[in-house]
């Protein structure tokens, strides 16, 4: 087991195998050292502001990563070659009056950081919409930074 599966055992948190994509897409594309990891929804369904609320939306957020974790580990074989997360972008389905998108995103940031320290800290976009593929909750994609290995 990886350091960083490691981290999530101690948090309560474990990878479910990864979910193959629903369309014609990658789950991941690497270019030099950065990783590009395609959007993922949250498996929590709804409009956050009426039928979800802002708690149970930064939960699936937080869930929603470790998808998007699952799906790397696959494509690289280790979360432990992850360097630097660069940036996370993050859509949630909102009501017309719920403005607090940012705070719903911390679910998904805050679980970078508990698990890379300071190199889970990223830029990041957060941004309201009125749907989501299959009536997610939220949607994830994520930039990483991968360590270079020498040979």
């Amino acid at each position: 087991m990886s350091i960083i599966e490691d981290k999530l055992k101690e948090l309560g948190l474990q990878l479910q195998a990864a979910k193959p994509s629903v369309a014609n897409y990658l789950g991941c594309k690497r270019s030099g050292e950065l990783l590009f990891a395609s959007g993922r929804v949250s498996e929590l369904r709804g409009e956050v502001g009426t039928d979800v609320t802002e708690e149970e939306a930064k939960v699936a957020a937080r869930d929603t990563v470790l998808l998007i974790l699952a799906i790397i580990k696959q494509d690289i074989g280790s979360l432990d070659l992850i360097q630097d997360v660069i940036k996370m972008q993050g859509f949630i389905r909102s009501s017309a009056n719920f403005t607090r998108q940012p705070y719903v995103l911390d679910g998904a940031s805050d679980l970078l950081v508990q698990l890379f320290g300071m190199n889970g800290q990223h830029a990041r976009t957060a941004t309201g919409i009125n749907q989501l593929p299959f009536g997610a909750s939220v949607q994830l994609d994520i930039i990483l930074q991968l360590k270079s290995i020498t040979t």
